[in-house]
Protein backbone atom coordinates (compact mmCIF):
# COMPACT_ATOMS: atom_id res chain seq x y z
CA UNK A 1 0.00 0.00 0.00
CA UNK A 2 1.21 3.33 -0.34
CA UNK A 3 1.02 7.06 0.73
CA UNK A 4 -2.09 8.01 -1.49
CA UNK A 5 -3.96 5.13 0.58
CA UNK A 6 -2.52 5.03 3.57
CA UNK A 7 -3.39 8.63 4.22
CA UNK A 8 -6.92 8.80 3.52
CA UNK A 9 -7.53 5.17 5.20
CA UNK A 10 -5.49 7.00 8.62
CA UNK A 11 -8.67 9.79 8.34
CA UNK A 12 -11.26 7.62 8.15
CA UNK A 13 -9.57 5.52 11.39
CA UNK A 14 -9.40 9.24 13.24
CA UNK A 15 -12.58 9.61 12.25
CA UNK A 16 -14.69 12.11 14.63
CA UNK A 17 -18.22 11.46 14.19
CA UNK A 18 -17.78 14.49 11.48
CA UNK A 19 -14.74 14.53 10.20
CA UNK A 20 -11.16 12.47 10.49
CA UNK A 21 -7.61 14.12 11.31
CA UNK A 22 -5.70 15.92 9.63
CA UNK A 23 -2.68 13.59 8.16
CA UNK A 24 0.57 14.98 7.09
CA UNK A 25 2.80 12.14 5.41
CA UNK A 26 6.69 11.99 5.77
CA UNK A 27 9.16 9.93 4.60
CA UNK A 28 10.21 9.04 8.03
CA UNK A 29 9.81 9.58 11.60
CA UNK A 30 12.35 9.36 14.11
CA UNK A 31 9.98 7.97 16.44
CA UNK A 32 6.19 7.20 16.14
CA UNK A 33 3.44 6.33 18.97
CA UNK A 34 2.51 3.46 16.69
CA UNK A 35 4.70 1.52 14.20
CA UNK A 36 2.98 -1.68 12.19
CA UNK A 37 2.27 -2.69 8.56
CA UNK A 38 0.03 -1.75 6.45
CA UNK A 39 -2.15 -4.85 7.07
CA UNK A 40 -2.14 -4.09 10.87
CA UNK A 41 -2.99 -0.68 10.58
CA UNK A 42 -6.78 -0.75 11.04
CA UNK A 43 -6.38 -3.46 13.61
CA UNK A 44 -3.71 -1.08 15.85
CA UNK A 45 -4.73 2.09 15.26
CA UNK A 46 -6.55 4.08 18.26
CA UNK A 47 -8.06 7.01 18.36
CA UNK A 48 -5.61 10.24 19.50
CA UNK A 49 -2.74 8.07 18.23
CA UNK A 50 -0.75 11.29 16.82
CA UNK A 51 2.24 9.69 14.85
CA UNK A 52 2.25 6.41 13.04
CA UNK A 53 5.06 4.97 11.02
CA UNK A 54 4.05 1.95 8.41
CA UNK A 55 6.68 -0.51 7.39
CA UNK A 56 7.55 -0.06 3.92
CA UNK A 57 5.28 3.34 3.21
CA UNK A 58 6.74 5.70 5.34
CA UNK A 59 5.52 7.70 8.62
CA UNK A 60 2.66 10.23 9.46
CA UNK A 61 1.39 13.25 11.77
CA UNK A 62 -1.84 13.48 12.68
CA UNK A 63 -4.11 16.64 14.14
CA UNK A 64 -6.82 18.70 14.29
CA UNK A 65 -5.55 21.13 11.82
CA UNK A 66 -2.32 21.10 9.47
CA UNK A 67 -0.59 23.04 12.53
CA UNK A 68 -1.02 20.98 15.08
CA UNK A 69 -0.36 17.58 13.11
CA UNK A 70 3.13 19.32 11.91
CA UNK A 71 4.04 20.56 15.17
CA UNK A 72 2.56 18.20 17.81
CA UNK A 73 0.22 21.12 19.55
CA UNK A 74 -3.28 20.83 20.14
CA UNK A 75 -4.37 24.15 19.45
CA UNK A 76 -6.75 23.95 16.64
CA UNK A 77 -9.86 25.53 16.68
CA UNK A 78 -12.15 23.51 18.16
CA UNK A 79 -16.15 24.57 16.82
CA UNK A 80 -19.55 22.93 16.75
CA UNK A 81 -22.65 22.59 15.50
CA UNK A 82 -23.85 24.55 12.71
CA UNK A 83 -20.74 27.26 12.95
CA UNK A 84 -18.68 24.15 12.68
CA UNK A 85 -19.95 22.56 9.50
CA UNK A 86 -16.93 22.56 7.57
CA UNK A 87 -14.05 23.70 10.83
CA UNK A 88 -10.84 21.86 10.06
CA UNK A 89 -12.25 20.25 7.14
CA UNK A 90 -10.32 19.71 4.27
CA UNK A 91 -11.40 21.93 0.81
CA UNK A 92 -10.18 22.21 -3.04
CA UNK A 93 -11.76 25.05 -4.96
CA UNK A 94 -10.68 24.76 -8.21
CA UNK A 95 -10.28 28.02 -10.34
CA UNK A 96 -10.01 29.21 -6.51
CA UNK A 97 -7.41 32.36 -7.67
CA UNK A 98 -9.92 35.10 -8.66
CA UNK A 99 -13.36 35.69 -9.00
CA UNK A 100 -16.48 33.42 -7.77
CA UNK A 101 -13.49 31.15 -7.19
CA UNK A 102 -11.23 33.68 -4.73
CA UNK A 103 -14.84 34.56 -3.41
CA UNK A 104 -15.80 31.03 -2.62
CA UNK A 105 -12.43 30.13 -1.13
CA UNK A 106 -12.34 33.55 1.42
CA UNK A 107 -15.95 32.47 2.76
CA UNK A 108 -14.59 28.83 3.50
CA UNK A 109 -11.71 30.11 5.13
CA UNK A 110 -13.72 32.59 7.80
CA UNK A 111 -15.59 29.19 8.18
CA UNK A 112 -13.13 27.42 9.61
CA UNK A 113 -11.76 25.32 6.62
CA UNK A 114 -8.60 24.24 5.45
CA UNK A 115 -8.71 25.32 1.59
CA UNK A 116 -6.35 24.24 -1.21
CA UNK A 117 -6.41 26.82 -4.17
CA UNK A 118 -6.61 24.23 -7.16
CA UNK A 119 -5.40 26.97 -10.20
CA UNK A 120 -3.27 27.16 -13.66
CA UNK A 121 -2.61 30.67 -12.34
CA UNK A 122 -0.53 28.80 -9.27
CA UNK A 123 1.38 32.62 -8.74
CA UNK A 124 -2.02 33.68 -7.54
CA UNK A 125 -3.01 30.77 -6.38
CA UNK A 126 0.56 30.95 -3.79
CA UNK A 127 -0.21 34.52 -3.17
CA UNK A 128 -3.84 34.20 -2.18
CA UNK A 129 -2.89 31.29 0.55
CA UNK A 130 -0.36 33.17 1.79
CA UNK A 131 -2.24 36.38 2.42
CA UNK A 132 -4.68 33.88 4.39
CA UNK A 133 -2.43 32.00 6.49
CA UNK A 134 -1.20 35.53 7.28
CA UNK A 135 -4.63 36.91 8.14
CA UNK A 136 -5.58 33.85 10.15
CA UNK A 137 -2.26 32.97 11.49
CA UNK A 138 -2.25 29.92 11.13
CA UNK A 139 -1.86 27.20 8.14
CA UNK A 140 -5.05 27.43 6.82
CA UNK A 141 -4.57 27.71 3.11
CA UNK A 142 -2.03 26.76 0.45
CA UNK A 143 -1.99 26.96 -3.61
CA UNK A 144 -2.07 23.82 -5.93
CA UNK A 145 -1.32 23.50 -9.57
CA UNK A 146 -4.10 21.81 -11.85
CA UNK A 147 -5.42 21.92 -15.07
CA UNK A 148 -8.41 20.20 -14.91
CA UNK A 149 -8.70 19.55 -18.50
CA UNK A 150 -6.12 17.32 -18.50
CA UNK A 151 -5.83 14.09 -16.42
CA UNK A 152 -2.53 13.79 -15.24
CA UNK A 153 -2.37 17.21 -13.76
CA UNK A 154 -5.78 16.70 -12.08
CA UNK A 155 -3.79 13.41 -10.61
CA UNK A 156 -1.24 15.35 -9.67
CA UNK A 157 -3.20 17.89 -7.76
CA UNK A 158 -5.05 15.34 -6.00
CA UNK A 159 -2.04 13.26 -4.94
CA UNK A 160 -0.57 16.88 -3.58
CA UNK A 161 -3.18 17.30 -1.17
CA UNK A 162 -3.33 13.65 0.00
CA UNK A 163 0.48 13.88 0.95
CA UNK A 164 0.08 17.08 2.32
CA UNK A 165 -3.35 16.50 4.51
CA UNK A 166 -4.35 13.06 3.89
CA UNK A 167 -8.07 13.66 2.41
CA UNK A 168 -10.78 15.66 0.87
CA UNK A 169 -13.40 16.41 3.11
CA UNK A 170 -15.22 18.63 0.20
CA UNK A 171 -14.33 19.11 -3.49
CA UNK A 172 -15.52 22.15 -4.88
CA UNK A 173 -15.39 22.44 -8.98
CA UNK A 174 -15.14 25.67 -9.79
CA UNK A 175 -13.15 26.36 -12.37
CA UNK A 176 -15.27 27.65 -15.49
CA UNK A 177 -14.59 29.20 -18.99
CA UNK A 178 -17.31 31.16 -21.08
CA UNK A 179 -17.33 32.44 -24.51
CA UNK A 180 -20.00 33.80 -25.78
CA UNK A 181 -21.29 33.96 -29.70
CA UNK A 182 -23.71 33.12 -32.23
CA UNK A 183 -24.37 29.23 -32.89
CA UNK A 184 -24.25 29.87 -36.17
CA UNK A 185 -20.38 31.71 -36.03
CA UNK A 186 -18.90 30.00 -33.02
CA UNK A 187 -16.12 27.99 -34.29
CA UNK A 188 -15.42 24.48 -33.21
CA UNK A 189 -12.26 25.02 -31.03
CA UNK A 190 -14.26 27.63 -29.02
CA UNK A 191 -17.04 25.36 -28.55
CA UNK A 192 -14.70 22.35 -27.34
CA UNK A 193 -12.81 24.70 -25.13
CA UNK A 194 -15.77 25.69 -22.94
CA UNK A 195 -17.34 22.05 -22.99
CA UNK A 196 -13.62 20.91 -21.92
CA UNK A 197 -13.08 23.14 -19.11
CA UNK A 198 -16.88 22.89 -17.64
CA UNK A 199 -18.41 19.23 -18.30
CA UNK A 200 -15.11 17.28 -19.05
CA UNK A 201 -13.04 18.62 -16.26
CA UNK A 202 -15.88 18.02 -13.90
CA UNK A 203 -15.51 14.67 -14.28
CA UNK A 204 -12.16 14.43 -14.73
CA UNK A 205 -12.07 15.93 -10.95
CA UNK A 206 -14.68 13.83 -9.58
CA UNK A 207 -13.35 10.32 -11.19
CA UNK A 208 -9.91 11.54 -9.03
CA UNK A 209 -11.15 12.88 -5.58
CA UNK A 210 -14.02 9.95 -5.12
CA UNK A 211 -11.73 6.98 -4.82
CA UNK A 212 -10.14 9.32 -1.70
CA UNK A 213 -13.23 9.66 -0.53
CA UNK A 214 -14.18 6.34 -0.81
CA UNK A 215 -11.17 5.29 1.36
CA UNK A 216 -11.72 7.81 4.08
CA UNK A 217 -15.37 6.08 4.53
CA UNK A 218 -14.24 2.57 4.98
CA UNK A 219 -13.38 2.42 8.55
CA UNK A 220 -16.45 3.51 9.51
CA UNK A 221 -19.24 3.10 6.76
CA UNK A 222 -20.93 7.12 8.20
CA UNK A 223 -17.86 9.34 6.82
CA UNK A 224 -19.93 11.70 4.65
CA UNK A 225 -18.18 14.00 1.63
CA UNK A 226 -19.22 16.24 -0.37
CA UNK A 227 -18.51 17.09 -4.53
CA UNK A 228 -20.29 20.86 -5.25
CA UNK A 229 -20.05 21.66 -8.91
CA UNK A 230 -20.70 25.48 -8.98
CA UNK A 231 -22.79 25.74 -12.53
CA UNK A 232 -24.23 28.50 -13.14
CA UNK A 233 -27.70 29.80 -14.00
CA UNK A 234 -27.38 29.10 -17.15
CA UNK A 235 -27.82 25.29 -16.53
CA UNK A 236 -31.32 25.91 -15.60
CA UNK A 237 -32.51 28.16 -18.28
CA UNK A 238 -31.13 28.59 -21.45
CA UNK A 239 -29.02 31.32 -22.47
CA UNK A 240 -29.03 33.40 -26.19
CA UNK A 241 -26.13 33.26 -27.52
CA UNK A 242 -24.38 31.33 -24.98
CA UNK A 243 -25.20 28.23 -25.99
CA UNK A 244 -21.24 26.56 -25.74
CA UNK A 245 -21.56 27.69 -21.42
CA UNK A 246 -25.30 26.70 -21.31
CA UNK A 247 -24.78 23.39 -22.93
CA UNK A 248 -21.99 22.51 -20.68
CA UNK A 249 -23.79 23.71 -17.91
CA UNK A 250 -26.85 21.39 -18.71
CA UNK A 251 -24.62 18.85 -19.27
CA UNK A 252 -22.70 19.01 -15.48
CA UNK A 253 -25.76 19.22 -13.95
CA UNK A 254 -26.55 15.39 -15.67
CA UNK A 255 -23.25 14.28 -14.31
CA UNK A 256 -23.94 15.33 -10.61
CA UNK A 257 -27.36 13.67 -11.12
CA UNK A 258 -25.58 10.51 -12.31
CA UNK A 259 -22.23 10.67 -10.15
CA UNK A 260 -25.16 11.68 -7.09
CA UNK A 261 -26.95 7.99 -7.44
CA UNK A 262 -23.54 6.03 -7.90
CA UNK A 263 -21.34 7.51 -5.40
CA UNK A 264 -23.75 7.45 -2.35
CA UNK A 265 -22.26 4.26 -1.38
CA UNK A 266 -19.38 5.87 -0.60
CA UNK A 267 -21.82 9.08 1.42
CA UNK A 268 -19.97 11.04 -0.87
CA UNK A 269 -23.29 13.76 -2.04
CA UNK A 270 -22.88 15.39 -5.21
CA UNK A 271 -24.73 18.40 -5.57
CA UNK A 272 -24.39 21.66 -8.11
CA UNK A 273 -24.96 25.16 -6.57
CA UNK A 274 -26.16 27.74 -9.73
CA UNK A 275 -25.51 30.95 -9.11
CA UNK A 276 -26.65 34.12 -10.69
CA UNK A 277 -24.06 36.73 -12.11
CA UNK A 278 -20.81 37.71 -10.43
CA UNK A 279 -21.23 41.43 -12.31
CA UNK A 280 -18.26 42.24 -10.10
CA UNK A 281 -15.68 39.08 -10.86
CA UNK A 282 -13.28 39.38 -13.90
CA UNK A 283 -15.81 37.18 -15.58
CA UNK A 284 -17.49 39.64 -16.09
CA UNK A 285 -16.36 42.93 -15.73
CA UNK A 286 -12.68 42.01 -17.26
CA UNK A 287 -12.27 45.45 -19.60
CA UNK A 288 -11.00 42.91 -22.30
CA UNK A 289 -12.00 39.36 -22.03
CA UNK A 290 -15.41 39.93 -19.66
CA UNK A 291 -18.84 39.21 -20.78
CA UNK A 292 -20.26 43.08 -20.65
CA UNK A 293 -17.18 43.37 -23.50
CA UNK A 294 -18.48 39.89 -25.23
CA UNK A 295 -21.85 40.69 -25.20
CA UNK A 296 -21.58 44.42 -26.23
CA UNK A 297 -19.54 43.01 -29.36
CA UNK A 298 -22.13 40.21 -30.16
CA UNK A 299 -24.72 42.66 -30.00
CA UNK A 300 -26.60 40.37 -27.24
CA UNK A 301 -28.11 43.31 -25.84
CA UNK A 302 -30.21 45.11 -28.27
CA UNK A 303 -29.07 49.04 -28.70
CA UNK A 304 -26.41 48.80 -25.80
CA UNK A 305 -23.90 51.44 -27.20
CA UNK A 306 -21.25 50.95 -23.99
CA UNK A 307 -20.22 48.53 -21.61
CA UNK A 308 -22.48 50.11 -19.32
CA UNK A 309 -25.42 49.99 -20.91
CA UNK A 310 -24.75 45.75 -20.99
CA UNK A 311 -24.24 46.01 -16.94
CA UNK A 312 -27.48 48.01 -16.33
CA UNK A 313 -29.63 45.31 -18.72
CA UNK A 314 -28.27 42.55 -16.70
CA UNK A 315 -28.89 44.29 -13.44
CA UNK A 316 -32.16 44.91 -14.22
CA UNK A 317 -32.58 41.21 -14.61
CA UNK A 318 -32.72 40.38 -11.08
CA UNK A 319 -35.70 41.09 -8.53
CA UNK A 320 -33.01 41.50 -5.84
CA UNK A 321 -31.54 44.46 -7.98
CA UNK A 322 -27.67 42.78 -7.72
CA UNK A 323 -25.37 40.50 -8.37
CA UNK A 324 -24.19 37.14 -7.30
CA UNK A 325 -21.37 37.25 -4.88
CA UNK A 326 -19.11 34.53 -3.02
CA UNK A 327 -20.90 34.27 0.12
CA UNK A 328 -23.98 33.70 -1.63
CA UNK A 329 -22.22 31.05 -3.45
CA UNK A 330 -20.61 29.58 -0.04
CA UNK A 331 -23.88 29.55 2.26
CA UNK A 332 -25.49 27.15 -0.19
CA UNK A 333 -22.02 25.06 -0.19
CA UNK A 334 -22.37 24.78 3.76
CA UNK A 335 -25.94 23.91 2.79
CA UNK A 336 -24.85 21.03 0.87
CA UNK A 337 -22.31 20.16 3.42
CA UNK A 338 -24.55 20.39 6.74
CA UNK A 339 -27.61 18.31 5.11
CA UNK A 340 -26.74 15.07 4.91
CA UNK A 341 -30.17 14.23 3.31
CA UNK A 342 -29.48 15.56 0.08
CA UNK A 343 -27.98 14.60 -3.00
CA UNK A 344 -28.06 15.15 -6.89
CA UNK A 345 -29.66 18.81 -6.13
CA UNK A 346 -28.87 21.54 -8.92
CA UNK A 347 -29.46 24.87 -5.98
CA UNK A 348 -30.29 28.26 -7.65
CA UNK A 349 -28.97 30.91 -6.34
CA UNK A 350 -30.09 34.06 -8.49
CA UNK A 351 -31.62 36.52 -6.47
CA UNK A 352 -34.92 35.27 -8.04
CA UNK A 353 -34.31 35.73 -11.97
CA UNK A 354 -34.83 31.93 -12.34
CA UNK A 355 -36.90 29.89 -10.13
CA UNK A 356 -37.37 26.49 -10.40
CA UNK A 357 -41.08 24.98 -11.52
Amino acid sequence: MKTQRIAPLLRGLSFDGEKGDIVVARETLDSAELTCTAVELTEKFKAGTRSVMVDGVGGFLLGEDYDDAVNGTSDAQKVVGRAGVINNKVCVVTGGAQGFGEGIVRELIKNGAIVFIADMNIIGANALAQQLNEQQGRTVAFGVSVNVTDEESVLKMVGEVVQKVGGIDLFVSNAGVLKAGSVKEMSLKDFEFVTDVNYVGFFLCTKHVAPVMEIMNEPSGRYYTDIIGISSKSALEGSNKNGAYAGSKFGSVGLVQSFAKELVADNTKVNTVCPGNFFDGPLWSDPDRGLFVQYLNTGKVPGAKTVEDVKRFYEAQVPMNRGCDGEDVTKAILYSVEQKYETGQAIPVTGGQVMLN
